[in-house]
């Protein structure tokens, strides 16, 4: 008899909550709340696992970011490298390279 109008009233409060997206939350969010505190070490484990899924992700995700940066600046040093390097090379093979002096021959 008690789980009847228990019933009865719930049907009653939901019917008056659907009124929109609003009511829907309310209804939605009513109804998580009461799973939680009925079942709450599943709700525990849910975020013990799926905040340490989230956590392992976010310390991947900032260690590649910071390997990447490290090879960025170490391209940007070899880059520097090999221009000074070819620079050293044109320089110096462009003064090498000088036409030499005609030879007079002595007839």
């Amino acid at each position: 008899m008690e789980s009847e109008t228990k019933r009865e009233e719930d049907q009653q409060t939901t019917s008056v909550q659907n009124v929109g997206l609003r009511g829907m939350l309310e209804e939605q969010y009513r109804k998580a709340k009461e799973n939680a505190e009925t079942y709450p070490y599943v709700w525990a484990s849910y975020i013990v696992v799926y905040g340490g899924f989230g956590l392992w992700t976010a310390y991947r995700w900032r260690k590649l970011r910071k390997t990447e940066d490290r090879v960025r600046a170490k391209q940007e040093i070899l880059r520097k490298l090999v221009e000074a390097e070819e620079s050293a090379k044109s320089s110096s093979s462009s003064s090498v390279n000088k036409p030499p002096a005609e030879k007079t021959s002595k007839s």
